[in-house]
């Protein structure tokens, strides 16, 4: 990646490093608090749900965001955007050092979110604006396309030597310098995009979607301690549905919805929405999971939990380049069938583990995990974007990344619920696991059966 940067010259190389760097930071505060997990709960105390609302809080907030902040990108300017950001990012990151509450420290999340959704639309319009020659532009987002994979082979391992070495809220103090770094060679070198200030804004569609996600993530989270059948969980299932439906209204009688709806009857995009949500449930159940089950019942450090991770890390931050070319040459589909089987493997190994089995057991698992996401996610990328026209691809990609984010914030809530409700946590580890299992699975029939097909 170096080598690249060093062929981006002069002021534009500059700003290809502050947005890299901001991506880097969103991406990198999924996952590094993962390995977190154990040292708060000692800390702050509370359960599993509480654990559950501090990675969720900043994902719902991000799924829900995304494709309304692109909007806002539109109307006024990316650059301050992206900037406003960056500023919600220093500031919540800076203030989360110094929570003394589970409470605050998810309401600071939540505000990690919004500055994370404003980011990454934001990001990708001054990279369009900086670049306009196409080929100097794909050159500019392969660089800031790698930064994905390091971000999540990077968040474990940095988040486990953090903790041990400086405590817990040394993974959110590190947000200050890359937001400060970030932000000031986005302020010195980008300049402002166009702004399209007649667009109208879908405040409907932004308020159903993001109560449907609130509602339905809450129902998975606190079902247990309420009770399933408790007037509230069932309140807020039915107010995740209503949200749905009026969602779904909304966007089919407005100017300028957030997502049309006609794009459904493209299967590609249809199946695609599926197949993000399910690669996420997968890949943020298992990042949730395995932390706490390395540290609580084996015993680990969390240096050595994020290390133990990195079977599963690191193809992600090497194997898209591979993919990208075997997408060019067979297609999407079977890349896409096959990192879903292999990811079936995986997690089907991770569900015969207990405290006793061998972790060269669990790196298979996790390796053949690691594989199956970095096969599956830009394939899909890749067949989605290509199903549809250029003056679309913008709606669509947000969708996709909303629908993935929608199945991080899933993924966590539901294998949060299964081991709540178990008798032991290798029982709920290992029924969890089985239910990521069938799930991709599913994905793996559903991408052989759609993808590559017309209609």
């Amino acid at each position: 990646m170096e080598k690249a940067l060093q062929n981006v010259s002069g002021r534009s190389g500059l700003l290809l490093l502050g947005l890299s760097l901001g991506y880097f930071m969103v991406l990198l505060d999924m996952t590094v608090v993962s390995v977190a997990l154990p040292a708060i709960h000692a800390d702050l105390g509370g359960g599993i749900t509480d654990l559950q609302w501090v990675v969720n809080a900043y994902t719902i907030v991000f799924a829900g965001l995304l494709l309304s902040m692109g909007v806002f990108a539109d109307r006024l300017g990316a650059k301050r955007i992206y900037i406003g950001g960056l500023i919600l990012f220093f500031a919540a990151s800076a203030a989360s050092t110094a929570v003394t509450s589970t409470g605050a420290l998810i309401g600071l999340r939540a505000i990690l979110g919004i500055g994370g959704a404003a980011l990454l639309p934001a990001s990708l319009a001054l990279l369009s604006h900086t670049y306009p020659v196409p080929t100097e532009r794909a050159k500019a987002l392969g660089i800031w396309t790698a930064v994905t994979g390091a971000a999540m082979a990077a968040g474990p391992v940095i988040g486990g030597i953090l903790v041990d070495s400086f405590g817990w809220r040394s993974i959110f103090l590190l947000n200050v310098p890359v937001a400060g770094i970030s932000l000031l060679l986005t302020y010195l070198h980008a300049g402002e995009t166009p702004r399209t200030e007649k667009k109208s804004f879908d405040i409907g569609g932004q308020l159903t979607a993001l109560a449907a996600i609130a509602a339905l993530s809450f129902s998975l989270m606190e079902g247990q301690s309420y009770g399933w059948y408790s007037p509230v969980i069932l309140g807020t299932f039915g107010l995740a549905v209503i949200g749905i439906i009026l969602f779904i209204m909304i966007e089919a009688k407005g100017v300028a919805p957030l997502f049309p709806l006609q794009l459904f009857r493209n299967s590609t995009v249809s199946a695609g929405l599926i197949a993000g949500l399910v690669i996420n449930i997968g890949l943020s159940g298992v990042l949730f999971v395995l932390p706490l089950f390395f540290q609580q019942i084996r015993g680990l450090t969390a240096h050595t939990a994020g290390l133990s991770l990195l079977p599963m890390m690191l193809p992600l931050a090497f194997n898209p380049i591979l993919t990208g070319r075997i997408v060019s040459r067979i297609g999407a589909r079977k890349p896409m069938a096959a990192g879903f089987s292999l990811g079936a493997g995986g997690t089907l190994l991770l569900a015969l583990t207990n405290q006793s089995t061998s972790y060269a057991w669990t790196f298979v698992g996790l390796l053949l995990i690691g594989f199956g996401v970095s096969l599956t996610i830009p394939a899909l990328m890749s067949a989605v974007m290509s199903s549809v026209a250029r003056e679309q691809t913008g709606t669509v990609s947000g969708a996709i990344n909303a629908s993935r984010q929608l199945g991080s914030v899933l993924g966590v809530a539901l294998l949060g619920a299964v081991l709540n409700g178990s008798q032991s946590f290798i029982t709920g580890m290992q029924i969890s696991f089985i239910l990521i299992t069938i799930l991709l699975f599913g994905g793996s029939v559903l991408t052989f059966a759609i993808f590559g097909r017309k209609g």
